[in-house]
């Protein structure tokens, strides 16, 4: 099963996500793609820039480069980074989803990689944490509650938890209208990409080791949906971390 996302930025290739499982490693750089290598064709890039090793629920990066210092943002927190010098090996990365930059030239070249498999211990079980009874339980859809993506997630649910079943579900760019109070950077790419992040750690589909991985998902919002409901993953009392809807407004 793989435990990493690798998402290529504009001009990449393959500009298809690459998943790893623990153990494997993606080499990226100008070098031409080929035995599983991402290929960063910009002249300001190593030919072998730098390897992506998945580890079980995170992942590693080495910096092959002489001279740049690589930086990895987690783009939840607020400017949190992490710096990784030339030639250091295996330094590994905390965050649940993260921005690597590479400096090319006059420019900064960006790729996405997502540890959709980052655990979270149930907290609302009792004697879980530090009290008897052994390892937390750990939750069979794990969520950050605390995320950004969580928030995409309950303002998709909105409607529905607010007693209205049949409701149809918000567009994206009424998600982003609802979550700009609290999130003004919000847009539709952003909003766009937690929904994306969301199917994969959900398991919407099956993994790239499967046989028939399937066609693309149609209608992810209201699957999304579904499965956060029925399993109770968002609740009533989700919504607390909304911003409160304009007067006289339906939320």
């Amino acid at each position: 099963m793989y435990s990493i996302v690798v998402v290529p930025g504009p001009t990449m290739s393959p500009a298809a996500q690459i998943r790893l499982a623990p153990g494997q490693t993606l080499r990226f750089g100008r070098e031409s793609a080929g035995d599983g290598r991402l290929h960063v064709p910009h002249a300001g890039v190593s030919r072998s820039a730098g390897e992506i090793t998945a580890t079980g629920t995170y992942w590693s990066l080495s910096n092959l480069s002489r001279a740049s210092t690589y930086v990895v943002e987690n783009p939840e927190g607020a400017g949190e980074h992490i710096k990784i010098a030339p030639g250091r090996l295996g330094a590994p990365v905390p965050f649940e989803f993260a921005r690597l930059v590479l400096p090319a030239g006059s420019e900064l070249l960006t790729l996405d990689v997502w540890a959709p498999r980052h655990d979270y211990a149930d907290q609302d079980e009792p004697g879980e944490f530090g009290g008897p009874g052994g390892e937390p339980t750990a939750l069979a859809f794990p969520l950050d509650r605390s995320s950004r993506y969580f928030l995409v997630l309950t303002a998709l649910c909105e409607p529905r938890l607010r007693g209205e079943p049949h409701a149809p579900l918000p567009t994206v760019e009424q998600v982003v209208e609802r979550l700009r109070p609290s999130w003004p950077a919000a847009n539709r790419a952003a909003v766009q990409w937690s929904i994306d992040y969301l199917a994969v750690k959900l398991r919407l589909k099956p993994g790239p080791d499967t046989a028939d991985p399937g066609p693309r998902l149609v209608g992810k919002k209201d699957t999304l949906v579904s499965l956060a409901l029925r399993f109770d993953l968002v609740r009533e009392h989700d919504l607390a971390a909304l911003p409160a809807a304009p007067t006289g407004t339906a939320p």
